[in-house]
């Protein structure tokens, strides 16, 4: 499907449906879903705003093997942490990223660890910033609604935008503007017209969700429109391939069912 919107200089821009989604987190049927719905919706490319495999997903190495065939790959932070430290986290944590990582470098010649230690921190295309935390701090910083409280964080975050930005890490989708303005999917029948206001766009979670909705999620994005998907997935496979992993914790399954 191809598109036409008005950039901020005036001129008509063509550009295909995007898939932009983030935080997969080894989830294997999550993402198998999501690539199916964008499909059929017509999308063309794929861009991930990081944490391919993470922490918690029985498939790490699957899901990397994807993620090498998408348009752009950011390197998350459960990422980053897997191939340098690990001392910020729990040791259930760092127990499930150590085996993550293992799986990742088994059987292989290298491909998928380079691939991972090479991915870039960000990634922009003209009105377009793509990061995994923060527009200022693409790692270690996150974005959430409640931001719209500090006023002196919101200023300092969109110095760093020129127009849109898209985020993920805290695993739960909507939209700051930049008039103080919040905006949860839910709320605009989960379509977003871009306008005239600079904002930060978190795409959700499609391996874990911490909204309270388990269904995976993340966004089309159509012309000038974010589409805001939820994708029902087989749930309940995931979790017994959690439970069937010493490494990983029961929690790190069961919580998929609750979207926490």
């Amino acid at each position: 499907m191809i598109n036409a919107w008005r950039t901020r200089q005036g001129v008509d821009r063509v550009c295909p449906m995007q898939a932009i989604l983030s935080d997969i987190h080894g989830n294997l049927e999550a993402l198998e879903a999501v690539l199916n719905d964008a499909a059929s919706q017509g999308a063309t490319d794929v861009y991930c705003l990081g944490n391919v495999f993470g922490f918690g997903g029985p498939n790490p190495r699957e899901c990397v093997d994807l993620a090498m065939q998408w348009k752009c790959v950011l390197l998350g932070k459960h990422d980053l942490a897997a191939f340098t430290s690990l001392d910020t986290y729990p040791a259930y944590a760092q127990n499930a990223l150590r085996w993550a990582w293992s799986q990742i470098n088994a059987g292989d010649d290298g491909r998928r660890r380079n691939f991972v230690e090479c991915l870039p921190r960000y990634h922009s295309e003209t009105d377009f910033l793509l990061v995994h935390g923060s527009p200022r701090h693409p790692l270690q910083e996150s974005v959430t609604l409640e931001d719209v409280f500090d006023a002196q964080k919101i200023v300092h975050l969109f110095s760093f935008v020129d127009r849109y930005c898209f985020v993920g890490r805290t695993q739960q989708p909507g939209v700051l503007t930049d008039d103080w303005r919040v905006i949860r999917p839910k709320n605009v029948g989960l379509d977003y017209r871009l306008d005239e206001r600079k904002a930060i766009i978190n795409v959700g979670s499609v391996g874990q969700p911490k909204d309270k909705d388990w269904r995976a999620c993340y966004v089309l994005l159509d012309g000038d429109t974010v589409r805001f998907r939820r994708v029902e997935y087989d749930v309940e496979t995931t979790i017994r391939k959690v439970h069937a992993i010493a490494e990983l914790e029961n929690s790190l399954g069961d919580r998929l069912r609750e979207g926490r």
